[in-house]
């Protein structure tokens, strides 16, 4: 015997009927009638069958740690997680996300959890959480440009532009991004960043004192609160003993500071741009929060 699927977003219903030990189901093709009777008919009748249980999850962002060194710092608190609440580590090149699972009967009771746990997880690493789920760095960057009214700019070696492209991918950016200088070859960084050509050819473009200037003097060229800049060695070759393919010096400029840092990305180049852009944007996130 089938159980009629009642489709109160169109005309066809569904039918749902058992056969040897199996479940069948058929629907209509229109998708957001499809998805209705998936969520309203068929779902329950399966969870009521099978007595599921309910899993929720939560993703949590991190950037600035790698998975070694951040689950040494988290793990007292991994380790006091209920029995309930799973946890897996998810890398990738723009961030590490930190993916808890939650099973048992009562969601609300799951929710509330995993809230908690999250809570103690910010308290223990503050400055390395920066969203949630489906959130982006640059995105969350831009909401709080944006609440502060301030702006920001780029000066771009060797990440070709991507920082820039990051924040311009959300809408409004216009609001608080302000603009880009790619200057990939020292020439440009001289006649565009202004950047003395004596302390590259003393220094090198890939160095502290050249990245900082160039933040420097994209934030004065460009007008804006702040300015982010990168140069580095994006690789698969081009590097020295002292300089290896994947180092990177990235800068952040404001009105009455520059920070720089050196990091060093591997020589994987389209991860090393990816990851430089991402430093770079956390950089600039961690002097928006004091």
């Amino acid at each position: 015997t089938a159980t009629v699927l009642v489709n109160k977003l169109g005309t066809a219903p569904g039918l749902l009927f058992h056969h040897n030990g199996s479940i069948f189901v058929f629907m209509p093709g229109v998708p957001f009638e499809m998805k209705y009777l998936m969520e309203n008919e068929v779902l329950p009748h399966i969870k009521k069958l099978f007595n599921t249980t309910t899993i929720i999850h939560r993703t949590v962002l991190t950037q600035g740690l790698p998975e070694s060194m951040l689950a040494e710092r988290i793990a007292d608190w991994e380790d006091n997680l209920p029995a309930c609440i799973s946890l897996a580590y998810l890398p990738s090149p723009q961030s590490l996300k930190l993916r808890l699972s939650a099973r048992g009967d009562d969601r609300a009771y799951l929710s509330q959890l995993l809230e908690e746990k999250i809570s103690e997880l910010a308290i223990i690493i503050p400055d390395n959480i920066f969203g949630f789920e489906d959130d982006s760095m640059a995105g969350n960057i831009g909401k709080i440009l944006k609440e502060k009214g301030l702006t920001v700019s780029t000066a771009e070696s060797c990440t070709g532009g991507n920082i820039a492209h990051f924040f311009t991918l959300n809408p409004g950016s216009s609001e608080y991004f302000k603009g880009s200088v790619v200057t990939y070859s020292n020439d440009l960084k001289i006649k565009l960043l202004g950047i003395d050509p004596q302390v590259i050819a003393e220094k090198g473009a890939v160095s502290k004192e050249v990245v900082e200037a160039m933040a420097l003097n994209a934030r004065r060229l460009m007008g804006t609160d702040f300015a982010i800049a990168t140069s580095g060695i994006a690789g698969p070759d081009g590097g020295t003993p002292e300089k290896p393919v994947g180092t990177v010096w990235i800068a952040v400029a404001g009105s009455e500071f520059v920070v720089s840092k050196v990091f060093n990305f591997g020589d994987h180049r389209e991860r090393n741009i990816i990851r430089s852009s991402q430093a770079a944007l956390n950089m600039l996130r961690l002097q928006l929060l004091k």
